[in-house]
């Protein structure tokens, strides 16, 4: 134990040590991300006669600054780097709309449903995916200076989370960086540590001509996460002898053999998920060459693209276990039918995929000056391989694909319209189409947008009979069809809109392990608005309401008002304090949560419990002092309780059995270093 204890220090001060090695010969910048500056000039002045001294320069703020923006990997919209510190979901993995297990890095839902509106291969578990790093959410930045920003949270029960992130463009056209995140979390109650870590590599480069350009993202992804099954009895967290919370007895893990431990990653009951994705795609440009003379010695090269041919290569790995060293055989033949042997035993279930897949993609480009504008098609052949204990099994898809873009050169209309389609193998008739329209109307009006999406999609590979995963069902034979349309208006007054979703066929989890497929059409109504107002000086209210409709029978769960305030009192003081301090609540209405199944890694359907929380309220002290942020939280304030004296022990649930944690006192920095 010791000698694990001390290998994680070493891993954790190392890679402290490989950040710090980028700013070997750089100067802490004050006020990184709006207008970094004012380095010490001078470090010495010798004369005659005088003994060395050291000279400083008076800072000027607008003479070094650093600009940072940032592409996702198919968007043609530079994004600025968000420093606003007023929005703790910014800074947090898990977002203020999501239930979660009890426990950071536990299991989480959306509380305003979002529908799985992917077409293909999928192999079905997702209650984890907001700890994970991925491709589509990969960005490439470009900065003038190179840029280094290390975080570090602490909170109650021993909780940590540790960032690293790094990006820099030695030249004009290349750039390149990496982030890396630990999450470590021993919990509140028995048998639920968590320790995920993530990492990413991304890199981007043009040719001087700018004919060529390649992007490369390497990304992986570890998730380990004990399960407990939920606590035996509810009415103990009422229980003068169990304030702590360590002493509730619960149904998974050996709990008599369990000790809370910050740098224990073992997992004897739960699931651990690994992936690994390695994509790399490169582009040659046929169009209309130019220059322009910027000096007698330096010369611009521009370049008008007519054609495009594109070449996407990915690579990916996924490996899903769940392992229970010290199985209850009562209590996996109640909950799952499956039979271990008597007493205690181990039990497992695994499964391992890799996908590979080539696209090849040709971009037309109807104006010469307008990149922005260009029709896209091509095709791609994904190759996947299945691995289990009895085997390997191959299997394949063949996919056409189709885009149109228009972002008009007045930067007032953006037209977009895509579409794939599985032409033959595993997901043979798979389909999305999707078509968005925006417009910019003006500085008061702002934005509109209309949107319509239409997925048919195979249901995710749990699903199958086949899967290890899947006890004793029979397959589901029809495929899920999601029809989602709507439209938001975004300007300074107020940001609204609406969605609604059709759902034919969807798959989902009953019980622990059942599996069904709903017969009628779901119709899930979503309306949203959220705004700021201002109350007096310095004092900001930030609103966010959203209201959900649907048939109280659809095995769709959703509470009908979820809303999110945050009343705050901010400004920038003394030149460079930036501050925002409040309380920030969060509500919503009593439903039918779902239920959990630890081995599936599934939220399930279930109509007997109610879920009926008090708001969650949490006081929150944020500063920025230049590069340097400071997150100082006391969070569910509203556990508080005098029934048998003063205490934390009036928990919120999750889910039946699930409760979340008590009171959680949280502090966090993030520190920023640029050249």
């Amino acid at each position: 134990m010791h000698n694990y204890k001390y290998k994680s220090m070493k891993q954790i001060v190392a890679l402290i040590i490989l950040v710090f090695c980028f700013q070997f010969s750089y100067a802490q910048e004050p006020d990184v991300l709006n207008q970094i500056g004012g380095r010490i000039k001078g470090m010495g002045n010798i004369s005659s006669g005088r003994k060395d001294t050291i000279g400083f320069e008076h800072r000027d703020d607008k003479k070094d600054s650093i600009g940072i923006t940032y592409k996702y990997l198919d968007s043609i919209r530079s994004t600025p780097y968000d420093s606003s510190i007023n929005n703790f979901d910014n800074y947090f993995p898990i977002p203020s709309a999501y239930l979660y297990l009890g426990n950071n890095g536990a299991a989480a839902v959306s509380l305003i449903y979002k529908p799985n509106a992917k077409p293909g291969w999928d192999a079905g578990f997702h209650a984890f995916d907001i700890y994970r790093y991925t491709l589509e959410e990969s960005k490439f930045y470009k900065t003038n200076r190179p840029f280094s920003q290390l975080s570090y949270q602490l909170a109650s029960g021993k909780e940590q989370i540790i960032k690293a992130f790094h990006t820099q463009s030695p030249k004009p056209n290349w750039s390149f960086g990496f982030d890396y995140r630990l999450i470590s979390a021993p919990g509140f109650f028995v048998t639920q540590n968590t320790n995920h870590k993530s990492y990413r590599l991304f890199s981007n480069y043009q040719g001087k001509r700018k004919r060529y350009a390649a992007f490369f993202i390497v990304l992986g992804n570890t998730i380990k996460n004990s399960e407990n099954g939920g606590i035996m009895y509810d009415s103990v967290l009422q229980d003068p002898n169990y304030k702590k919370r360590f002493s509730v007895p619960v149904n998974l893990g050996n709990a008599s053999n369990y000790a809370p431990n910050p740098f224990q990653s073992n997992i004897n009951t739960g699931n651990i998920a690994k992936d690994f994705t390695v994509f790399f795609r490169q582009t040659y440009d046929i169009g209309k060459k130019d220059s322009v003379a910027v000096n007698d010695s330096t010369t611009e090269y521009l370049f008008y693209p007519k054609l495009r041919a594109q070449h996407s290569f990915t690579y990916s790995t996924y490996n899903y276990l769940y392992k229970d060293d010290q199985a209850d055989s009562a209590i996996y033949k109640n909950w799952y039918d499956t039979i271990v042997k008597f007493g205690k035993d181990s039990f497992y279930v695994r499964e391992k995929w890799s996908v590979m897949s080539n696209d090849f993609t040709l971009l037309q480009f109807p104006d010469t000056k307008n990149s922005g504008q260009f029709i896209a098609a091509g095709i791609k052949l994904e190759n996947i391989k299945r691995v289990i204990n009895s085997g390997t099994k191959t299997f394949y898809n063949f996919i056409v694909h189709a885009e149109y873009r228009n972002k008009t050169r007045n930067k007032l209309w953006d037209v977009l319209a895509k579409g794939e389609f599985y032409v033959n193998g595993l997901n043979s008739g798979d389909y999305s189409a999707y078509v968005t329209i925006a417009r910019h109307i003006n500085n008061t009006l702002g934005d509109i947008r209309l949107f319509f999406k239409n997925v048919n999609r195979s249901p995710s590979f749990i699903f199958d009979q086949s899967s290890n995963f899947n006890f004793n069902n029979s397959g589901l034979p029809k495929k899920e069809n999601i029809i989602s349309f709507g439209a938001d208006a975004n300007n300074r007054f107020v940001n609204l809109g609406f969605k609604n979703h059709l759902i034919t066929n969807l798959a989902y989890f009953t019980g622990y392990y059942k599996t069904a497929q709903s017969s009628k059409v779901i119709n899930l109504l979503q309306l949203y608005v959220s705004k700021k107002i201002k109350l007096v000086k310095h004092w900001n209210l930030y609103s966010e309401l959203t209201f959900q409709q649907t048939d109280g029978s659809a095995p769709v769960k959703v509470p009908l008002l979820f809303t999110r305030n945050r009343i705050a009192y901010e400004g920038v003081f003394f030149k460079n304090l930036n501050l925002s301090t409040g309380l920030e609540l969060r509500y919503f209405t009593p439903f039918k949560a779902y239920n959990y199944s630890p081995v599936m890694g599934q939220f399930t359907v279930q109509d007997t419990f109610t879920l009926k929380n008090l708001p969650d309220i949490t006081a929150f002290f944020h500063f920025r002092i230049k590069s340097f942020t400071t997150f100082i939280r006391a969070e569910n304030l509203n556990t508080v309780s005098f029934s048998n004296g003063f205490g934390f022990t009036n928990n919120n649930f999750a889910a039946a059995h699930y409760p979340t944690q008590g009171f959680m006192f949280r502090f966090g920095i993030q520190w920023g270093f640029v050249n």
